[in-house]
């Protein structure tokens, strides 16, 4: 049928400029990591006549390091209003700038002899990685029929996967992870922009946004008759000029109105539980502890960097599972289901780690623990909390929420990323014992406070936790519980 095709190739277009690059940028920094530092000490060595101190090289990598998470949450904070004045689809297509221009940097870097460059590139790919977090779940999300609406905005995690799978594979020193050619191998993300900038002008504008924000009807009546074919439109034209008359005369909210509003109370907690868990369960600390288990198994060290392209094809996988599973499974279990199995492979897994030495097995029992980790992370955390905010917000308060989400979401990974290594130090094998609270609270709050929003319009799931927001008085009693969980998560 020509209208799924079109809107496969929307998906496509989307995701490949869109968070396609926040995963591939995450993994090709690894590979280079020694000879950036050699390129450091070297080009101070030329100016100053005097090599960097061991720790003065660790500072300015860890300087490097952390440009990506803070343009990351620049990216967050200027995806909503660029969301709301350029549209989804230019917002997307205007991002691939701040790419183009880190290309260019981290490109020529070595031919100008300047480290700084590398740092200033890292923070434009984050800008990227940040507004295409926000903007394309949105996008794909408002332009995907009921049924299929969580599948559609769940791409958005496969394509994170697939990127992170890609960047481990183009990082190999038999392609470009060399000591030769890892300028090339840091500006390679110009590739995927340039194929966005040809392919997405040719997809339409996401139809909600044309009729609710825009009042364009005609346009709205147009984009959905590209995307859903020669179908029945009169059904889902309806349900948006319901929202449509249910947000009139209401602007675009700024995030603070969001905590000020008491009807979007409930709907605000879950987000910042649910983003703040996703970074602070402790999945990507697992690629950390990857290489050191992996040695431990007798796994040679020149092929350590293959084994590690398998933990990020589970993670490719599994989203990629939940995808097919998701609009029939519901959002809950899923939520449920990878934090409930994340918190029973973490007490596996320090268990495995404290005995690593003792017991002969053991770094096996580590290596399975830490390939379960990441498959159950995929199979619900890591999709589902990207869908959430578009369907437990209004058309006017969703550009602000994926802003508090994205938000969260790169202070969290600087957080975890900065705290990390001295968490290891302090707790050494029980470094998971942080992760292990955050998911149990984190299943706790899915189990009592959040509703499934699987197979219902936007107006519904309104209803829904309108009726959660405005209980009667005598029922206050009952709304503690959470505010201490969203603290212990945060």
């Amino acid at each position: 049928q020509l209208q799924n095709k079109i809107l496969i190739l929307t998906i496509c277009a989307a995701g490949i400029g869109g968070t396609f690059q926040y995963g591939y940028n995450i993994s090709i920094i690894n590979a280079p990591a020694s000879y950036i530092q050699m390129f450091m000490n070297t080009t101070w060595l030329e100016r100053m006549g005097v090599p960097l101190e061991r720790n003065v090289i660790l500072l300015l990598w860890s300087f490097t390091v952390s440009a990506y998470p803070l343009g990351g949450l620049t990216g967050a904070v200027v995806a909503g209003p660029m969301a709301i004045m350029l549209g989804r689809k230019m917002s997307l297509l205007l991002n691939n700038v701040f790419v183009i221009i880190a290309a260019a940097l981290s490109g020529f870097s070595r031919m100008a002899k300047s480290f700084e460059m590398i740092m200033l590139s890292r923070f434009f790919t984050g800008v990227n990685a940040g507004v295409s977090m926000n903007i394309q779940p949105m996008y794909l999300a408002e332009s995907a029929p009921k049924k299929l609406r969580g599948a559609v905005a769940l791409t958005s995690a496969s394509f994170t996967a697939l990127g992170l799978v890609l960047g481990q594979v183009v990082g190999l020193r038999e392609l470009l992870g060399g000591e030769e050619s890892w300028p090339f191998l840091l500006a390679s993300n110009v590739v995927p922009a340039l194929i966005q900038l040809t392919a997405l002008p040719w997809f339409p504008e996401s139809p909600r946004y044309l009729l609710i924000d825009r009042g364009d009807k005609e346009s709205c009546i147009s984009a959905l008759q590209k995307l859903r074919g020669t179908s029945d439109l009169s059904a889902e034209l309806e349900e948006m000029l319901a929202e449509q008359a249910a947000v009139k005369g209401q602007r675009a909210k700024n995030p603070w109105e969001l905590f000020q509003n008491p009807a979007l109370r409930w709907q605000l907690v879950s987000i910042v539980v649910l983003s703040s868990a996703m970074q602070l369960c402790g999945n990507d600390s697992m690629y950390f502890y990857a290489a050191y288990v992996f040695q431990e198994a007798g796994i040679p060290q020149d092929k350590i960097p293959y084994v590690v392209i398998g933990t990020g094809s589970c993670e490719l996988i599994t989203s990629v599972t939940c995808n097919m599973i998701i609009d029939y499974a519901g959002r809950r279990p899923l939520l449920l289901g990878g934090y409930i199995f994340m918190a029973g492979w973490a007490i596996v897994f320090m268990v495995a780690l404290s005995q690593q030495t003792q017991i002969s097995w053991m770094p096996y029992l580590s290596m399975a623990c830490i390939f379960a980790y990441i498959l159950s992370f995929g199979i619900g955390p890591a999709g589902v909390t990207g869908v959430l905010p578009t369907e437990v917000f209004d058309q006017m308060s969703r550009p602000a929420a994926y802003m508090i989400c994205g938000s969260l979401l790169w202070f969290n990974l600087f957080l975890v990323g900065t705290a990390f290594p001295f968490i290891v130090k302090s707790l050494a094998h029980f470094c998971y014992i942080p992760f292990l609270v955050v998911c149990v609270c984190t299943a706790l709050y899915v189990w009592f406070f959040l509703p499934e929003t699987k197979g219902k319009s936007f107006l519904e799931i309104s209803e829904e936790f309108r009726k959660r927001n405005f209980k009667t008085k005598t029922r206050a009693g009952f709304y503690k519980g959470p505010e201490e969980i969203k603290t212990t998560t945060l």
